[in-house]
């Protein structure tokens, strides 16, 4: 343990309270500001400065720190409000206000406190805008709602140093009879959009039908046009076998005929087709009147053969 002696002479000694002043005038002269916030410093009262974040300086006893305000993005609840429409209807609304301090001074000595007047600002201002707007419109332009709500406040906050990010309505509560109304009036529209895509169905299925009987009644017309050209070609092409195998028949007996075997053929055949006329006409008559020199069948045939030779003889006098 230190002597008695020492520990009072220390004490008692001048240059402890120096080190003691000296200690203490350093830790009120630096001062570390943290990232995304402003020091206000005063001096005697009156403002001197803005510290930003970093390693500061301060006279001590004689600057002190008015305020300290953060620059970050804040959120701030805005109580429910009862706010009247444009037809006339009451409702329920609250919401979430974003904003941050952009000049610490005017946040600081432009208004006492610039959250509570930023909200009561959100309020008012949401109360008017509402009563801008039916009800049908608050439902379906939300977006638009925020947007003149957060232009508003700004040009009113503008003094505050205070910039209002974003504002969201959370919730839209019309009174009971209005919700039972407007539940009926989407019941409705529910049931109307059925029996319009009922109908559309219906029209479309209609449509379908008889455009399916369309194309196939398009379809058998010209199943039975092509059958008629197929059949048509068919008998042409018969017909056109037959005119050839004629034409090559007559060709070929044309041939025989000119020779005299071929003649000689030709009058037999005629002379037995005369032969056979005469027997059709003896049965179809029961008189029958022959030349004196035509009683046998040797005669008939002379007489087709003389026949036969006097054309014989004229188409070679006409050639």
């Amino acid at each position: 343990m230190m002597p008695l002696d020492f520990i009072i002479n220390l004490l008692s000694s001048p240059q402890l309270y120096l080190l003691i002043f000296i200690v203490i005038t350093l830790k009120l002269s630096i001062i570390f500001v943290p990232q995304n916030e402003a020091w206000l410093v005063e001096r005697f009262g009156k403002y001197r400065s803005t510290k930003e974040a970093g390693l500061n300086f301060l006279i001590p006893f004689i600057d002190s720190i008015g305020a300290k305000r953060s620059l970050k993005e804040t959120a701030v609840d805005v109580p429910s409000q009862s706010a009247i429409t444009k037809d006339n209807i009451s409702l329920v609304v609250d919401g979430v206000l974003y904003f941050r301090v952009l000049d610490p001074y005017k946040a600081t000595y432009g208004v006492d406190d610039y959250r509570f007047a930023v909200t009561q600002l959100a309020q008012t201002t949401m109360r008017s805008e509402l009563g801008k707007m039916e009800l049908d419109k608050t439902f379906e332009e939300r977006d638009l709602l925020n947007a003149n709500i957060v232009a508003a406040i700004n040009t009113a906050s503008d003094p505050w140093g205070v910039q209002v990010l974003r504002y969201e309505i959370k919730d839209i509560v019309p009174p009971s009879s209005v919700m039972e109304a407007m539940e009926a009036q989407m019941k409705a529209e529910r049931e109307k959009r059925a029996q319009i895509l009922e109908s559309e169905g219906d029209r479309q299925s209609a449509i379908n039908i008889a455009e399916g009987k369309k194309q196939a009644q398009v379809l058998a017309a010209e199943a039975d046009k092509q059958e008629q050209i197929l059949r048509a070609e068919g008998e042409a092409s018969a017909i056109l076998a037959v005119a050839d195998a004629q034409a090559q028949a007559l060709r070929t007996i044309g041939e025989a005929a000119d020779t005299e075997q071929g003649q000689k053929a030709i009058q037999l055949e005629l002379a037995t087709k005369a032969i056979e006329a005469k027997k059709a006409i003896a049965k179809e008559s029961s008189v029958v009147l022959l030349p004196e020199d035509s009683t046998s069948a040797s005669s008939m045939v002379a007489q087709g053969l003389s026949i036969i030779n006097l054309i014989n003889k004229a188409q070679k006098n006409n050639s």
